[in-house]
């Protein structure tokens, strides 16, 4: 059974759809992945398990369950932005090397056949997919039909690769208004920001990258980006210094629990009103 074919198991019952789909996509090897010859249903288990907001199929999945309270545990959420690109893989090698999750914001127009296995990596691995619109404009500057163009084509570029319909976005450069706000919550993701900013945009020198990450609270929301080598480098480091701090690392959806439509979040604990 083809890969395509089995995701399509997945995609149904969406309440976004799915259209212009790339016919037969590629059998990709990935790490973690069953083979495309399992059985459709079992592959769409392993799938659906990963995200617990997929659409139920019509036989039984186990539920996903972590354990994990940040009520009573460190979490911070690692977040990524801008990709996935020729450094994403690493990255996701060091957080499996550190039992790490994280969550990915994603450029839409970085999803392609080239990035497939990337995403369904991502997927199988436990970490969170979510929209970073389609090429990264600031949001407040579109006209209301160019805002919904840049979520929806993203939106759908993703579920075409991995059926996943992803619950939170991030606007690029973090500018917001009450017409983003609007259009997030007319599709249902809430708006996430961050806690504590890196700044691997500006300063591609990892060390620094990795001691800024010192500042962690628990509950933070911590911004980088996995398009770039330096940030690539840093990983290691702060995970390694933030493991001696007793941190977990979840996902976003993970350390906020439910979220609201069009609301900004920054942290945990702090909410800002749109």
């Amino acid at each position: 059974m083809r890969l395509g074919l089995v995701l399509l198991v997945a995609v149904t019952g969406c309440s976004t759809t799915i259209t212009n789909g790339p016919g037969k996509l590629p059998v990709l090897s990935i790490p973690g992945l069953p083979p495309p010859a399992l059985d459709p249903q079992s592959l769409a288990q392993t799938l659906t398990a990963a995200q617990p907001w997929w659409p139920k199929p019509r036989y039984p999945v186990a539920p996903r369950a972590r354990g994990i309270d940040c009520a009573k545990l460190k979490c911070v959420a690692l977040t990524f932005d801008d990709g996935p690109g020729d450094e994403t893989g690493e990255v996701l090698d060091t957080l499996a090397e550190h039992g790490a999750k994280a969550t990915f914001y994603v450029v839409g127009r970085m999803v392609n056949d080239k990035s497939a296995a990337l995403l369904q990596r991502m997927v199988v691995e436990g970490h969170e997919l979510g929209n970073h619109s389609w090429d990264h404009p600031s949001l407040p500057s579109l006209s209301p039909g160019a805002l919904k163009d840049q979520l929806v084509r993203t939106q759908e570029a993703v579920g075409r690769y991995t059926g996943v319909r992803m619950r939170t976005m991030r606007p690029p450069y973090g500018a917001t208004d009450k017409g983003v706000a609007a259009m997030t919550r007319r599709f249902g993701m809430s708006q996430i920001l961050w806690g504590l900013d890196t700044l691997d945009w500006r300063d591609r020198d990892a060390d620094l990258v990795a001691k800024r990450c010192q500042r962690a609270r628990p509950g933070d929301i911590i911004l980088m980006h996995d398009i770039h080598e330096s940030t690539v480098k840093s990983v290691p480091m702060l995970l390694d210094m933030l493991d001696k701090k007793g941190f977990t690392y979840v996902t976003v959806t993970e350390l906020l629990g439910d979220t609201t439509p069009g609301q900004e979040y920054f942290h945990a604990r702090k909410e800002k009103a749109t």
